[in-house]
């Protein structure tokens, strides 16, 4: 079951995110931890006895629910945990899901996109660039995945403009 963290938690879930996460594609860690405090953002958790194996952080929007970040600790990984909470997030969410990924220019990027695809994202393939998260840090071009299917341009329009203002505070027209 997703339960939603417990913040006595957060350097675990943090320390997640260090793993399986490059330094561009993760907040700092007082930027991922101010964020607790958005009443749109919401990290999930899955544990058994007590102990994390994996968190899904989640931006509620307007136009889809974004998942901004979904690990699963390495020692968990490859035994069709993440597959099932991704179906749990889909249920719980009863809306269109919204995530990014790494162009398929590696083979896990690859691999990665392959294993959204198998649980019901489609790619859009927009061009799309992951502005900065902090100081120091460089914009990622990525890549975006949508539950129900592909989006029409005015539709990934829509969700990249609401990702730019919500959650990256970033207002189109500004270099990145």
């Amino acid at each position: 079951m997703l339960t939603i963290l417990d913040a006595k938690k957060f350097d675990t879930v943090y320390a997640l995110l260090e793993e399986s996460f490059p330094p561009d594609e993760r907040r700092t860690y007082e930027g991922q931890k101010a964020l607790l405090k958005d009443a749109r953002y919401t990290v999930f958790t899955y544990e058994e006895d007590g102990e994390i194996l994996a968190a899904m952080l989640t931006w509620n929007l307007d136009s889809a629910l974004f998942l901004e970040h979904f690990a699963v600790f390495s020692k968990y990984r490859g035994k069709g945990l993440g597959a099932r909470l991704l179906a749990l997030l889909s249920e719980k969410a009863g809306r269109r899901i919204c995530l990014e990924v790494e162009p398929p220019e590696t083979e896990i990027a690859r691999r990665r996109i392959a294993f959204y695809e198998r649980s019901g994202f489609s790619r859009n393939l927009f061009p799309y660039l992951q502005p900065s998260l902090s100081e120091g840090k460089n914009p990622v071009p990525l890549q975006i995945m949508t539950t129900g299917g592909a989006l029409d341009e005015e539709s990934f329009a829509n969700i990249k403009k609401e990702l730019y203002e919500k959650v990256y505070d970033y207002k189109e027209g500004v270099s990145l």
